[in-house]
């Protein structure tokens, strides 16, 4: 099967380098383009048998699956151009939640098409990446994009209507957890002649140990924290202020992620309409 990907970002290149690496699939049946040339131009460098396109139309007509790797203002565009030459059975990818499978179906009708999201821990092969399908694909077909997509993590499958609090849980999660700790880091700065670097050590050493017993232990969070937070010790006390004060601001959070998801899914279903 040919593979192709449109848009070569950060998430271009990180399925290019662990589709390649991990020997998923032969750089002789990857094509990838970009909206500027020259910043792929190089690549073959690395990749000598990949395939560089000058242009989407060019990776599109030889390709049985293409991912789409470009922002949501760009998708609209992008499926404008490959529509008159994508083939029988093909398979269109998009990494737009925001962008409904009814929107893409206006210009690519009765196409087999496939909503991914995954998150920046697929650098590390500690994606959990969100999928979802609309009527035209077959077993055989979610089967092997589920295993293109294991090779940077885990995969879940969900509904599209749940794609967006899905979103936030997974794509979002390590941007919301990166501001906690950045808090947490400039907080404790203030109280200790450790230095930042000290602290940032201990502090996300604490987090990766804390998240292998949850998942080694099946351990529950509750039990986590009557294993750690004990009657009138210091860590009861820092419980309780976070358990008092944090579900205001995550509340608040939710509700401005997903005012600004409804902006950009209206914005989206008007553009498409035109």
């Amino acid at each position: 099967m040919k593979i192709g990907i449109i848009g070569y970002g950060s998430m271009g290149r990180m399925f290019l380098e662990k589709f390649v690496d991990k020997r998923i699939v032969e750089q002789s049946e990857l094509y990838v383009s970009n909206r500027t040339f020259e910043k792929i131009i190089d690549l073959n460098k690395i990749y000598p048998k990949i395939n560089l396109c000058e242009n989407n139309i060019s990776v599109a007509k030889v390709v049985d699956m293409v991912f789409i790797c470009v922002k949501p203002k760009d998708l609209k565009t992008v499926l404008s151009e490959i529509s008159n030459v994508i083939k029988e059975k093909y398979i269109i990818i998009s990494l737009n939640g925001c962008i409904f499978f009814e929107q893409i179906e206006q210009i690519c009708p009765k196409e087999k098409i496939t909503i991914i999201i995954p998150n920046v821990a697929a650098e590390v092969n500690q994606s959990i990446t969100l999928v979802c399908y609309n009527g035209f694909l077959n077993d055989v077909e979610k089967d092997l994009i589920k295993y293109l997509l294991r090779s940077f993590g885990a995969v879940i499958e969900v509904s599209e209507e749940e794609m967006g609090m899905s979103c936030e849980l997974t794509a979002c999660m390590p941007g919301f957890i990166g501001s906690i700790l950045k808090v947490i880091i400039e907080g404790s700065e203030k109280r200790t002649s450790l230095n930042r670097e000290q602290i940032i050590k201990m502090v996300t050493q604490a987090i990766y140990g804390t998240t292998k017993l949850l998942l080694e232990k099946d351990m529950t969070f509750e039990e986590l924290i009557s294993r750690v937070a004990t009657k009138e010790g210091i860590t009861e006390e820092g419980t309780k202020v976070i358990e008092e004060r944090l579900p205001q601001i995550i509340n608040e959070m939710f509700e401005k992620t997903f005012e600004k998801r409804r902006i950009i899914t209206e914005r989206a279903i008007k553009d498409f309409s035109n």
